[in-house]
């Protein structure tokens, strides 16, 4: 019968042990509530007023956040937008990637000011989620799937942003920072 050993340290972590026929398994957990792989939600946020949503306080251990997009809507057309943070704040340079819609045709934008999502039009109302990646070295991949009501586009956004630290904090806002939040809710999960 093979045996299990159970360790852990002032780290935060605890490490599984358990034989095998040559060489040895082993599973390290992150301390976190929950399961092996702990997925946390956020607090669903409404997005009726404002100019940004911030989801802060995002462990450092997080490797993927996804953001997801109920129902929302500006008061102007100017693209919304996804930003990330550091302990140094938001950081407005430096992404790279496209965002389209598309529909009968499609339309893009460059990135670099955050990874914008094409909806065009402040009658649309937005659906979808953002899945942002970490690909190390302070490396985030993001990619975006949604859709709009209103005129019906598919959106997509695809880039990558290298942070000056290491994430602490997402921002939802848009391109001109001056549109405000009129419709739906946005939430995060995070792993």
């Amino acid at each position: 019968m093979s045996s299990l050993t159970i360790s852990g340290d002032t780290s935060g972590q605890i490490t599984i042990e358990a034989p095998a026929v040559s060489g040895t398994n082993t599973q390290t957990l992150l301390a976190a509530t929950g399961t092996l792989a702990p997925f946390n939600s956020g607090t669903a946020v409404a997005s009726t007023s404002g100019t940004s949503i911030d989801f802060t306080n995002i462990p450092s251990w997080v490797r993927r956040i996804t953001v997801l997009l109920n129902g929302v809507s500006t008061s102007g057309t100017s693209l919304p937008m996804i930003q990330l943070g550091d302990a140094g704040g938001i950081e407005a340079t430096g992404y790279t990637g496209d965002s389209a819609q598309i529909h009968t045709g499609a339309a893009g934008s460059a990135l670099s000011t955050g990874f914008s999502i094409n909806t065009a039009v402040a009658a649309n109302v937005l659906y979808g989620q953002a899945t942002i990646t970490y690909f190390g070295s302070n490396t985030w991949i993001f990619a975006f799937v949604g859709g709009t009501t209103g005129n019906p586009f598919v959106l997509v956004t695809g880039g990558a942003k290298v942070l000056t630290d290491t994430l602490t904090q997402v921002r939802v806002t848009t391109v001109n920072g001056t549109d405000t939040f009129d419709l739906g809710s946005i939430n995060i999960l995070y792993e």
